[in-house]
């Protein structure tokens, strides 16, 4: 509310009470087809990912729509958008009941999903009417119309049940309409709307009002709202059908149970407002996931006998939750999720009171977002486990991260408030006797490190920086080896009697690649927080566990496809090294040298999968642990393999490797940086267009590392293509460590410019050697195509890291022109440095959706050419991009590739 505006109590009183009770018709609406979904499913045949993307469309609508409906709220008004956006929804409702293929429902469920864009028109329409103290209490009220949920839920059954889905959808849309009229006839333009007009004041642009969304406490507070409101969207939606395939009850019990949740979810949302102005928002966030930790660690634990071996025989007894402790602990987990929401948006209008309507919108698109991604994601993950409570397990990993990011971000406040001094004490208070801060020397810390003295380097620093570059080359190329050799495994798991689905392998494949992908994201800021010694050190010793578990879970054809699941996800911790790796070295060597060091570094560290491709069929072949490594496994053709030596052959170099880092590397005393200072990176132009183009380069060598085996073998099926994959990556891997150079010599980006168009004749030419169903193609062709595109993307891998010194040498100047050059250069290398791992993270997903949508295009048309020139078309993007920005005449990097100097370029 603007300052020196004063309105009634009776006022507040109009806006919050139409709000509500509009929000409450507009979320009755948006949660629609989680009744009249069972239906259409019936009526459609529809499998579970079909039904769980009809009942999620409504979502993505609502959720993209909150951004721009939140800017619109600022600039127009609540009373006209919210009227607006109630009629329209409405029409989209009625207009479903005139659907007749699944297609058409698509189309009509993105109408309907207007109506959860209403959260947001409310939020900045009643915060305007409130003051800072009240507003917590206002929004929990007004979000209270969550309760929707609960109104469809215990209605919407009665109705279809007497007049069909078509006579809910009738009357839900001829519901919403009303009250669109309604609220235009009885609500007030906000008072802040009334002041801008009358002092004739034009309203926020929409730079000013996004300004605020570059700041990543925005999009923690986003993460938060992913759970408390996407997933009870989610769960709204989904509890129904889980409730009448898992306890088999009928719609009218199922939908009563599942609103006792979506009521618990909603209507306590009041009170977490009530207690967000007492107690804090803070506060109540941390109940909140400290609660649903406990809950859905509960719900997620599925039915299981066990069978334990006792003094007398075997002992049996079962786990079972039953249908009405199922209900109440659902209905705890809404109590505690409706606060959390609250609490969330008490957050938003105190921290940024004149960006309601964009923050809010951005948070509650997330938020939106979750209810839409969730539900998907509830399917995909019971089609591939076949656990019901899959759903559960899902939301508890997600309740952790968020709690752990928050704590963390608290902690980082909550520290720097508190000075220096408390940033010196010792990690464990036990030290505390034997720590003495300014004198006390941390055991291998490199106090003054600076590569771009040439004395200082020649006399010193080249000796120390090799040598923890050659011991960062060992550990790496083992990650590697441990990430992708799930490649191999998967490739041999139907003859030794594992009978899953070509589906079923390609998402073993991709597995990997997802999880590696994701922990890079993390482990991109590690070092600067723990140190490149021991965090090099605790990363390659996490490679230990898919290693052994690989070794025994494949020596029984019973194991059950999760512990697979489980143990592809595990091998993405060799993933995540990449991006510390790579951040770690990129500290130690001066500009002039650090081209040519990362590529050695990234280089013979990727080699670990051709060493991987090479190796494991050798040491599969033979027992060669004797009878520690377990016996042999039966092939169909009377052949035997050890396929368990995949994982084991790897334990005592993990180990040499884990010992090496330890005792022989150091850390850098200037590198240490906390979150939020490397976080900054979020924030670089640069750095986004960077992550497109080392995705086109490393996601496309790892990518192609992780499905070549599996695609050789199914589009040429009479070579043995285990043979011949390793050199794909090898060349890949030679080309990055022996092209560093170049790019030192000739510039990165002139490099990368003519690396991705090599690229897309490559890819064409696969595309032309591929059978045609089953017949034609040239193995030689296809292969000799694909060997160019590994070389390629090496070179590529090393231009683009090459490029990102020079990118931010330049930027660091402009963006932050009042620091002197020691702290110029010292931004620039931590920047850098943080890129290089970021980047790393998000290209690392090419693991993951290369092999996917090899699989996905297999599905869809019958082969993988869809897939391919998909890619095609993205390393076209990759070329213009580089162009664009960096290359051509006026791009960022066109003046000193050719010599000159900034200043020079200027002139």
């Amino acid at each position: 509310m603007l300052q020196g505006t004063t309105v009634s109590k009776g006022e507040q009183n109009r806006a919050l009470f139409l709000s509500t009770i509009a929000f409450t018709a507009c979320f009755a609406v948006w949660t629609i087809f989680s009744i009249i979904g069972v239906a259409i499913k019936k009526e459609l045949g529809l499998n579970e990912f079909e039904f769980g993307l009809l009942v999620a469309t409504p979502i993505l609508t609502g959720s993209l729509t909150r951004l721009f409906l939140g800017v619109w709220t600022e600039k127009y008004g609540g009373r006209a958008v919210f009227s607006l956006q109630m009629i329209l929804t409405g029409l989209a409702t009625w207009a479903l009941t005139w659907a007749d293929t699944y297609v058409m429902y698509l189309v009509a469920a993105l109408g309907v999903g207007l109506a959860g864009g209403s959260f947001i028109i409310g939020v900045a329409y009643v915060s305007r009417w409130y003051e800072a103290g009240k507003q917590g209490t206002a929004l929990g009220i007004f979000g209270a119309g969550n309760v929707g949920a609960a109104v469809t839920k215990f209605v919407a059954p009665f109705v279809m049940v007497a007049y069909g889905w078509h006579g809910v959808a009738h009357v839900w849309a001829a519901g919403i309409v009303l009250m669109g009229v309604l609220f235009y006839i009885f609500a007030k333009d906000d008072p802040e709307l009334v002041a801008r007009r009358t002092k004739g004041v034009k309203a926020p642009s929409l730079a000013e009002q996004f300004a605020p969304l570059k700041n990543l406490q925005v999009w923690r507070f986003s993460l938060y709202y992913f759970f408390v409101f996407g997933a009870f969207v989610a769960l709204a939606l989904w509890m129904p059908h889980y409730l009448i395939d898992v306890y088999g009850v009928d719609v009218k019990t199922a939908g009563m149970s599942a609103a006792a949740f979506s009521l618990s979810a909603s209507i306590f949302r009041a009170y977490g407002g009530h207690l967000s102005d007492r107690f804090g928002a803070r506060a109540v966030m941390y109940w909140c996931f400290g609660f649903s930790l406990i809950f859905l660690f509960m719900l997620s634990y599925p039915p299981t006998d066990y069978v334990i071996q006792g003094k007398d025989g075997p002992i049996t007894f079962a786990t079972n939750m039953g249908l009405w402790p199922f209900v109440a602990i659902l209905f705890a987990l809404g109590f505690f999720m409706s606060l959390g929401k609250a609490a969330v948006y008490k957050h938003i209008p105190v921290y940024y009171p004149h960006h309601v309507g964009a923050v809010g919108g951005l948070v509650g698109m997330i938020g939106g977002l979750g209810g839409f991604i969730l539900p998907i994601m509830f399917g995909a993950l019971l089609d591939i486990t076949g656990i019901y409570t899959s759903c559960f397990a899902l939301l508890f990993l997600l309740v952790a991260m968020a709690l752990g990011w928050m704590h963390m971000s608290i902690r980082a406040m909550e520290r720097a408030a508190h000075g220096e001094m408390l940033d010196q004490l010792p990690s464990l208070p036990e030290m505390q006797e034997v720590h003495v801060p300014g004198k006390t020397v941390m055991p291998r810390t490199l106090a003054d490190w600076q590569p771009e003295d040439k004395d200082f380097w020649a006399s010193q620093g080249r000796a120390v920086a090799r040598r923890n570059l050659w011991l960062s080359i060992p550990a790496l190329l083992l990650a590697f080896s441990v990430w992708m050799v799930w490649s191999m495994v998967v490739a041999k798991l139907p003859a030794i009697g594992f009978s899953f689905t070509p589906g079923q392998l390609f998402w073993l494949a991709a597995l990997p690649g997802l999880s590696g992908a994701t922990l890079r994201i993390f482990y991109s800021f590690m070092v600067p927080i723990f140190g490149g010694r021991l965090w090099t050190t605790l990363s390659t010793a996490s490679l230990l566990l898919p290693a052994m578990g690989i070794g025994y879970a494949v020596q029984n054809p019973e194991t059950p496809y999760l512990i697979f699941m489980v143990l592809a996800l595990l091998c993405g911790l060799g993933g995540g090294n990449f991006a510390s790796s790579m951040a770690n070295i990129a500290y130690f060597f001066p500009k002039a040298e650090k081209g040519n060091a990362l590529a050695l570094n990234a280089g013979l560290g990727n080699l670990g999968v051709s060493v991987m491709q090479f190796l494991v069929p050798i040491v599969i072949a033979s027992g060669v642990f004797g009878a520690m490594g377990g016996e042999a496994q039966s092939l169909t053709d009377g052949g035997q393999l050890w396929v368990q030596n995949a994982g084991f052959v790897w334990v005592p170099f993990i180990a040499i490797a884990t010992i090496a880092a330890w005792l022989g590397m150091n850390d850098i005393a200037d590198a240490k940086a906390s979150f939020r200072e490397q976080a900054v990176i979020l924030g670089r132009f640069h750095n986004w267009i960077m992550c497109i183009l080392y995705t086109g380069t490393f996601g496309s060598f790892i990518g192609y590392s992780a499905g070549f085996p599996l695609l050789t073998k199914l589009m040429f099926p009479e070579v043995n293509a285990l043979q011949y994959v390793f050199l794909g990556p090898l060349v890949g891997a030679l080309s990055r460590a022996g092209t560093g150079w170049v790019s030192d010599r000739f510039g990165g980006g002139r490099v990368t410019f003519w690396t991705f168009l090599g690229m897309i004749v490559a890819t064409w030419g696969v595309i032309t050697f591929l059978p045609d169903n089953g017949t034609g193609g040239s193995f030689q062709g296809f292969f000799a195509c694909f060997l160019a595109l590994f070389f390629l993307t090496g070179v590529g891998n090393a231009s683009t890291f090459q490029m990102i010194p020079a990118i931010m040498g330049r930027e660091i100047p402009r963006l932050m022109p009042g620091l002197d050059a020691t702290a110029t250069r010292r931004q620039a290398e931590r920047e850098s440095a943080a890129i290089i791992a970021f980047t790393s993270a998000i290209a690392a997903y090419g693991a993951f959706f290369i092999p996917k949508a090899y699989g996905t295009s297999i599905a869809m048309t019958g082969g993988p050419v869809a897939a391919l020139w998909a890619f095609l078309g993205f390393y076209v993007l990759c070329l213009v991009l580089t162009w664009v920005y960096y290359t051509r005449r006026g791009g960022l990097l066109h003046d000193i590739e050719r010599g000159r100097t900034p200043a020079t370029a200027h002139a």
